[in-house]
């Protein structure tokens, strides 16, 4: 790995970069499974919106539980992508026991074995991302990892919701299962010597890690982490249950077309995602992080109205489009503002792992308490509550939330 001689930016080989974008792209496609569409094979198998709601909030709390110490793992680790390619496999033997036995034991216990991987996993991408390219081009690498992760996402749902309509929604998990294998070929690619540790984890190479490390404490006294993570957490109560809401809707409603529709809707804003997110990074590194914030704030919470609103179930498909607005912005943003305020402490992915953390409190409660809501008082009142929320965080980020972006990066 080579470095320009003015700026002592990393140029990582083609083979690592291509690695990468290849890893995001598969690694997309088989978390595409465990999306709506566990709505939708659930629902076919009986089970109620509640007994659904219980099952993906069980993920949730794990999430929640395993945040802070799945950061603090990456952060730990020689080797991330050995790390990364673990939690692969462990994500791939979930979708078959999905597959094979869709009784609540082992539901669960794929969920919970899904969640736990997922915790290092996202970290893990941010960690080889730094480790490849530097905070000098972190914010464009994020815009490009949030294409690649789109396009997966987009590709996944069409052959996915091909494969249920065809087949059966349980081909769904067989096919996830079967996308981890090129998904760990992909991780191969990538060269362990071109990440570099110290910096993949949030300290500069050139300072010692004691000079640097805040450690916990000093990490949690940071103003502008705390109301991000504050705003992440309103995010994702908003957010989490919007879309398997929706598709129990969508499967009540129109059950022969349900695994399209779903289908439809989680391409739609991916599509938005892969042409707008490298925008995403350069307007984020021009005109600051807060513009874009408010953004995504605002599309959640016009999406959560019309779903409150539009009864027909093809409407539903190009309501998404806000969602493609809300995953494009906090796609590169989420990161990108983490790294702004953490890097140089040498905790950088143990920083992920707190905003990760609210991340699962709110996605767990807005299951839960959306199909509470949906069951006692119907799927209109959810989603209005939904879009409330969702109004509360951009207040929270227009009156508190400072501007990370520092001048010399822009410069």
């Amino acid at each position: 790995m080579e470095r320009h001689a003015d700026l002592g930016k990393p140029v990582p080989s083609r083979q690592s970069l291509r690695g990468l974008d290849w890893f995001i792209f598969f690694l997309a496609d088989v978390q595409t499974g465990f999306g709506p569409f566990i709505a939708v094979y659930l629902t076919t198998q009986k089970w109620t919106q509640a007994q659904i709601g219980l099952v993906l909030s069980i993920g949730g709390v794990v999430g929640l539980i395993g945040q802070m110490p799945g950061g603090a793992i990456i952060d730990a680790a020689k080797s991330e992508r050995l790390v990364a390619a673990f939690a692969v496999a462990t994500i791939g033997c979930s979708a078959l026991a999905y597959a094979t036995w869709p009784i609540f034991p082992v539901v669960a216990t794929a969920a919970t074995l899904h969640a736990a991987a997922s915790c290092v996993l996202g970290p893990a991408i941010a960690a080889i991302s730094l480790g490849l390219v530097g905070p000098v081009g972190m914010a464009r690498r994020l815009g490009r990892n949030a294409r690649f992760a789109s396009l997966g996402n987009g590709v996944a749902a069409a052959v996915m919701g091909t494969a249920g309509y065809l087949l059966s929604s349980r081909s769904v998990f067989l096919v996830t299962f079967i996308l981890a294998f090129p998904t760990l070929v992909a991780l191969s690619r990538i060269r362990e010597n071109e990440v570099d540790v110290l910096r993949s984890h949030g300290l500069a190479p050139q300072r010692a890690p004691e000079e640097l490390s805040l450690g916990l404490l000093n990490l949690l006294k940071q103003r502008a982490l705390l109301i991000f993570a504050c705003g992440v957490f309103l995010l994702q109560l908003a957010n989490a249950a919007m879309l398997p809401l929706m598709a129990g809707v969508v499967t009540t409603r129109s059950s022969e077309w349900a695994t399209v529709l779903i289908a439809f809707c989680i391409v739609v804003p991916q599509a938005i995602v892969a042409l707008a997110s490298p925008s995403v990074g350069a307007v984020a590194q021009s005109f600051g992080r807060r513009p874009l914030l408010l953004l995504g704030f605002a599309a959640l919470t016009i999406r959560g109205l019309l779903f409150a609103v539009v009864h027909d179930p093809y409407l539903l498909v190009a309501v998404q489009l806000f969602d493609g607005i809300t995953a494009a912005v906090f796609s590169v943003m989420i990161p990108l503002t983490v790294a702004d305020v953490a890097f140089g402490s040498g905790h950088f992915n143990l920083a992920q792992g707190i905003v990760g953390t609210a991340t699962g409190i709110g996605a767990s409660l807005s299951t839960v308490l959306a199909g509470y809501v949906s069951d006692k008082f119907g799927s209109a009142y959810a989603f209005a509550g939904l879009s409330g929320v969702a109004f509360v965080g951009l207040i929270v980020i227009a009156l508190f939330m400072p501007e990370t972006r520092q001048r010399e990066q822009a410069d």
